[in-house]
């Protein structure tokens, strides 16, 4: 069921369909990027207005297309999901492109996600960004 509904996120993310992402989110929602990933400054974002604006809308503003590819779901105990994948990304102020190895530790609660803990090579990121 879980690992259902965290395939669900990562689909619908691909697609564009960031609503259908939010509405998996519990409303108290507590996310937090990995630390030194650019993202972090706003650490946790809690609730799906913070995730929007302070995680993917700036994801919108800084990418030509940032893609997650290679998804593997683990289910594990006590309602949590790993997922292991890699960003394949474009950046927009230096044209930089970018294929970093991540992992995404989701917990859910009645079918919402509660919490999201991102882990990410943030150098790969970073030398990205400075390209």
């Amino acid at each position: 069921m879980n690992e259902t509904i965290i395939d669900r996120v990562y689909k619908s993310f691909a697609t564009g369909d960031i609503p259908t992402v939010l509405g998996l989110l519990d409303e108290k929602v507590v996310w937090n990027e990995a630390e030194s990933n650019s993202l972090a400054d706003g650490n946790p974002y809690i609730g799906p207005e913070a995730v929007l604006n302070g995680v993917f809308a700036r994801l919108g503003e800084e990418h030509e297309y940032f893609n997650l590819k290679d998804i593997e779901l683990h289910n594990m105990y006590n309602d949590k999901v790993l997922a292991t994948l890699r960003y394949d990304a474009k950046r927009k102020n230096n044209g930089a492109l970018y294929d970093a190895q991540v992992a995404h530790h989701w917990s859910l609660k009645n079918g919402k996600v509660i919490t999201f803990q991102q882990y990410a090579d943030t150098k790969k990121l970073a030398d990205a960004t400075s390209k």
